[in-house]
């Protein structure tokens, strides 16, 4: 089983929940190793990614997220069934948060997947 760590943004979570699938990007970090800390660096690199994204964006929607998912081969999306877990900022980046700002932001919380809604509604 090979992880993938998405980063995203709260629109791009919302369109996993509305479609049921989301895009894989360039930007996906693959994983085959079950190694706490090779997840977890994997974890803070897709988070970095998206923090990018999430700095494009209005407020309301400034959070780091990353999707979580499962799949036994790579390939161009993913769909809600695979994804293990969501990772996300309880609040929004603070306006003009900067990519060397991140080390400061702390920790993504974890949401299961049934959270998805709560998370958004948020």
């Amino acid at each position: 089983m090979t992880r993938l760590y998405l980063p995203a943004t709260l629109h791009l979570l919302a369109r996993l929940q509305q479609h049921g699938s989301l895009p894989v990007g360039d930007d996906v970090v693959v994983v085959d190793d079950e190694d706490e800390d090779v997840e977890y660096d994997a974890l803070m690199t897709a988070a970095e990614t998206a923090a990018l994204l999430a700095a494009e964006l209005d407020e309301g929607e400034r959070r780091r997220v990353v999707v979580v998912a499962e799949v036994t081969t790579v390939r161009d999306s993913i769909t809600l069934p695979e994804v293990v877990a969501v990772h996300a900022d309880v609040e929004d980046l603070p306006p003009g948060a900067e990519l060397e700002d991140i080390d400061d932001l702390g920790d993504l919380a974890w949401y299961a997947t049934q959270e998805i809604p709560t998370l958004l509604s948020r």
